[in-house]
């Protein structure tokens, strides 16, 4: 989706960047005030634990219960509501958790739910106090700690809380010695937004799936809980489709410069959909239309107007020659068996349409093209999922819109959400995680910077519904935070632009509105420096963050 130049009014220098930080800060007191979650407390955690208030995202309540602690031992079992599937999940995957850095057996055991916890429980329904799906309860005593919720994404959500205040070793590949100790008290938690994604453009330079899950447990960390795959693009198409299978044989063999190829198979796309539902995430499929096709294109002489296939694709920027031909009803034949087979390999609710960078187009133009590919997706039992300039063609009673830019088609996506469309924020000045941090080195290949740059207190300081004006705060979905990859090459160089600035999107999506503090966030997202360092995470190391020492 990126463009050559940048925003409308965007410049590229647009802010004075903080100044850096050498000491490090300790986040310990159980309390609500913003200074209180960003400054030090006479109320200590206990010895040898973590402080409940030193979560990313920021809780929406924490009790601390001084002197209290929960040690977990060797013979501890982690107990799961029986009869609930969802609830055998969320204890297999605490489990696996759990299991390889401690060295336990933790057993998972099924129990009625009106069983007294001990251990480690995790209890699905009868909890009055929690709020909607992904709403949790985290009680911490001596003899349990208990997560309760009234559906399974609450039981992942409260898991990875608790994932936080177990110590950072938790994070290590290999068993690593005790003690294992979580500091009593209870957390009472529910996100402000329920949709809160990250885009990885898998297009431009194709990420093997083994690449993939290791984002997706990047993501589930910090309460990411929809992952959009950018699959198709001018360069490359990343995913089998049986009924048009030069897509992958020719659309799938190169990449941006020419350097990367290759494409999901069926099994392959299904096992990374599994893997994310396991960790409570769920896939978004994005078929790209009706441009940014050039390698359907050079793949299928029949889609292109003149019927002459296109060349492969090279290049950085958006192909001037991947345009569909959207009066050719072989196009629509050909979207409907692709949304088709995509729509029968994803569980999750939303197929994505694309939409993005159609300036070329004609407002006619659009409206055929979204009128017709819109139903299709229906069609298949899926919601439709755009960017912002497919508002124009579609039915918003029935479609999800995705904002990147502001002065792009502004009216249309107001009167959409007006309408009913729900929308996700993603300004790229402040969402898109593939710009620069800084221009101190511009020859660093790695990162863009058509929307400036963006460093962590930019990626923090922003507020959903500020963006648009006019834009109906009701009908604001969530947050997203795309990072493309045109520039990117490999796990290391993705890593380094989505972390730690992924952690702001994540509290921004999560948190109360009435939270968000840059000095309190700023002290936490520090301490999450040795737990992304133990997952050999390969985070940047902003100045702006108070890092401890070795982290």
């Amino acid at each position: 989706m990126n463009v050559s130049g940048r925003l409308p009014g965007r410049p590229l220098s647009r802010r004075t960047k903080t100044s850096v930080i050498a000491v490090a800060m300790v986040v310990t007191v159980g309390v609500s005030t913003a200074a209180a979650w960003g400054s030090t407390s006479s109320t200590p955690a206990a010895s040898g634990a973590v402080p409940l208030t030193r979560v990313v995202p920021r809780p929406a309540s924490v009790q601390t219960k001084p002197g209290v602690a929960y040690t977990l031992s060797p013979g501890a079992a982690i107990q799961a509501t029986a009869g609930s599937a969802d609830a055998k999940d969320a204890a297999d995957f605490l489990a696996g958790l759990l299991r390889k850095p401690t060295g336990y057996a933790l057993p998972v055991r099924s129990v009625p739910s009106s069983t007294t916890p001990t251990g480690v429980a995790l209890v699905l329904g009868g909890a009055d106090s929690v709020k909607g799906a992904e709403g949790y309860q985290l009680d911490v005593t001596s003899k349990a700690v208990t997560i309760r919720a009234n559906k399974r994404e609450g039981l992942f959500n409260g898991i990875e809380t608790l994932r936080q205040l177990l110590p950072a070793k938790l994070e290590s590949p290999k068993p690593v010695g005790g003690p294992w100790r979580i500091q009593g008290g209870t957390i009472k938690d529910q996100p402000r937004y329920g949709f809160r994604g990250a885009m990885l453009d898998v297009a431009r330079n194709f990420m093997p799936d083994t690449g993939v899950k290791r984002y997706i447990d990047d993501l589930a960390r910090y309460k990411i809980n929809y992952l959009h795959l950018h699959l198709v693009d001018d360069q490359g198409w990343r995913i089998q489709i049986d009924s048009w299978p030069n897509l992958t044989k020719i659309g799938g063999s190169t990449g941006v410069g020419g350097i990367s190829k290759g494409y999901y198979t069926k099994a392959q796309y299904k096992d990374i959909v599994g893997y994310a539902w396991s960790r409570g995430v769920t896939v978004i499929p994005e078929i790209e239309g009706s441009d940014h096709q050039q390698a359907a294109l050079a793949s299928y002489a029949e889609l292109n107007c003149d019927g002459k296939a296109r060349e492969l694709y090279t290049g950085f920027l958006k192909s001037d020659e991947g345009l569909l031909c959207v009066d050719k009803p072989i196009t629509y034949t050909f979207m409907d068996q692709v949304i088709k087979e995509v729509a029968e390999m994803t569980p999750g609710p939303y197929i994505g349409i694309g939409g993005d960078e159609t300036q070329n187009r004609s407002a006619a133009e659009l409206k055929t093209y979204y009128n017709k590919v819109g139903p299709l997706v229906q069609k298949y039992g899926k919601k439709v999922y755009g960017w912002q300039e497919s508002a124009v063609g579609l039915d918003p009673a029935t479609t999800t819109t995705e904002l990147w830019g502001v002065g792009i088609g502004d009216d249309e996506v107001i009167a959409a959400a007006k309408g009913g469309a729900k929308v996700v924020m993603a300004p790229s000045d402040h969402a898109y995680i593939d710009m620069k941090y800084n221009a101190e080195k511009p020859e660093y290949p790695v990162g863009n910077t058509w929307a400036g740059t963006t460093d962590v207190p930019d990626s923090y300081n922003w507020d959903p519904k500020t963006v648009l004006k006019g834009l109906p705060e009701s009908a604001i979905a969530g947050v997203e935070a795309p990072l493309w990859t045109e520039t990117v090459f490999g796990m290391d160089q993705l890593e380094n632009l989505a972390f730690p600035r992924l952690l702001s999107i994540a509290e921004i999506g999560w948190s109360p509105e009435s939270s968000h503090n840059w000095d309190s966030f700023k002290t936490r997202l520090a301490a999450q420096g040795p737990r992304l360092r133990e997952a050999r995470v390969n985070y940047y190391i902003a100045p702006e963050i108070p890092w401890p020492s070795g982290s």
